[in-house]
């Protein structure tokens, strides 16, 4: 019985998977041009391509990695992107199993009890008068229906749902890079918007002064009414930007937690501007365009154009015989002492094979399909290629300008205070009318605001061109293989 029963299951692996019907598989041609965009606005040149490092070593600020690793370990996001690759994996050894022929084992016992009246001839067996008892006992294993893969359905198949896995692990991939980019821009917004909360107070502390001065000025005769209501406007605008900006670092506060996925403690989100720039490493200073192939959505696609390739195969073999083996070997014996001993060896074998006659198209429906997917996956896998080339491309334009817009506005921002402390001087000494201060303190209000908006701008450039050429990972997010 043992022998019979392992030539079965042996003969049925063996038999299995001679034929592979997937077209090969080969990588579409990347649709952008090799070189990101050159011109005036680009001071990045195109040259070898470089490797990132992880985020641990891009930000240098102990305070905003501490939150970023809070929503590595808390962030729902990245949880269901976790729990996607679990899903994708099981799915695959499931698919996985369907290779290989399931051995089952069975035991029985039949015993029964009848009159010798109702037994053919009316006599036992064993010539005694009376009832007659029947034990049976078996002991047997087998395979059921194994499907031979002799067209390379199965395989396909199951190489589709390893894809899917590996397809899986590169959206985890990118979800963690989105959710480090994100974690960082909402670090900086809030420092951001505390910085211009600051210059909002500062101005409605030295505007509130002014309009003082001008209201005893006035009472003194040396300052008319339009004065005072000119002084007042600057007031009235600070106070408004107070308010306004009190609700946006709160809103920002709220949205830093909801990125880390927990409350972040108080003393780790930037107090403002000047915590929240210089928190980053410059990135290389030439790059390429083969880098975004390595971009973990764009390896994503091609995962899952390989997937549709290999199901174009498993549609092909539906149109071929199916073949599936059935076989089972044991022993049999009328006692139980000598069920291991003595008894009577049964076996079966029965191959079946079936061909689709009349299907009224529905395999030719499905290999349509698979093919339309294929070409969908292809599609896909471009657009998100030409997607990372242009988002690239933006970046490294905003990064060639971004220095010389900054220093530009730290120029102005300097002269306007220069004219406020100047117009001032001279509007105090008479010889200047009020208005030469307030347009002078409007221009300063503004300049400033304009600085910190520069200085987010160049931040937020590198964490979008950080990001944007695939890096984020400080080691590998997820295993090697299924």
């Amino acid at each position: 019985m043992r022998h019979t029963a392992c030539f079965i299951v042996l003969a049925a692996s063996l038999l299995g998977g001679c034929v592979d019907l997937a077209p090969a598989y080969q990588r579409p041609d990347a649709p952008v041009p090799a070189r990101f965009p050159t011109g005036p606005a680009y001071s990045v040149q195109a040259g070898a391509s470089q490797t990132l490092v992880g985020w641990r070593g891009f930000f240098s600020d102990p305070k905003l990695k501490t939150v970023i690793e809070q929503a590595l370990a808390n962030n729902r996001d990245l949880r269901v992107a976790v729990a996607n690759i679990a899903a994708a994996r099981a799915q695959y050894h499931v698919q996985r199993a369907a290779l290989f022929p399931t051995l089952t084992a069975q035991a029985g016992a039949t015993l029964g009890q009848e009159p010798t009246s109702v037994i053919s001839g009316g006599a036992a067996p064993s010539g005694a008068a009376g009832e007659y008892n029947e034990h049976l006992y078996s002991l047997g294993a087998g395979v059921a229906a194994y499907q031979l893969d002799l067209f390379g359905k199965v395989r396909n198949l199951t190489r589709a749902a390893q894809d899917q896995y590996f397809a899986s692990r590169h959206a985890r991939d990118a979800a963690q890079i989105t959710l480090v980019s994100e974690v960082a821009a909402d670090y900086l917004a809030l420092g951001s918007d505390r910085a211009l909360l600051q210059i909002a107070a500062d101005t409605l502390k030295s505007g509130t002064e002014t309009l003082e001065v001008t209201q005893h000025r006035f009472e003194n005769g040396v300052d008319s009414e339009l004065d005072i209501s000119q002084a007042q406007t600057v007031v009235e605008q600070a106070r408004f930007d107070v308010a306004r900006l009190t609700t946006q670092v709160a809103q920002d506060r709220n949205a830093l937690d909801l990125v880390v996925g927990a409350p972040v403690d108080d003393d780790l989100p930037p107090k403002g501007a000047e915590d929240s720039v210089a928190v980053l490493q410059q990135l290389p200073a030439a790059v390429d365009s083969r880098v975004l192939l390595a971009r973990p959505d764009v390896l994503q696609a091609e995962e899952q154009l390989r997937a549709a390739n290999a199901d174009i195969g498993a549609a092909r073999a539906a149109f071929f015989p199916s073949i599936a083996l059935t076989g089972s070997g044991g022993v049999t014996s009328l006692a139980l002492s000598t069920l291991f001993r003595g008894a009577s060896e049964t076996w079966t074998f029965a191959p079946t094979i079936s061909q689709t006659i009349f299907d009224a198209g529905a395999n030719r429906g499905n290999l349509s399909y698979a093919k339309a997917q294929r070409d969908l996956g292809v599609a896909t896998y471009e657009k998100a290629v030409q997607t990372a080339f242009r988002e690239v491309a933006d970046a490294l334009a905003q990064r060639g300008t971004i220095d010389e817009q900054l220093a530009a506005q730290q120029a102005l921002t300097a002269a306007a205070a220069n004219s406020l402390r100047l117009s001032t001087a001279r509007y105090q000494q008479g010889s200047d009318t009020y208005l030469n201060v307030l347009i002078a303190q409007r221009t300063l209000y503004a300049a400033r605001q304009s600085l910190v908006a520069s200085q987010l701008a160049k931040a937020n450039n590198l964490v979008s061109l950080y990001a944007a050429l695939g890096g984020g990972l400080s080691v590998p997010a997820t295993p090697a293989g299924p």
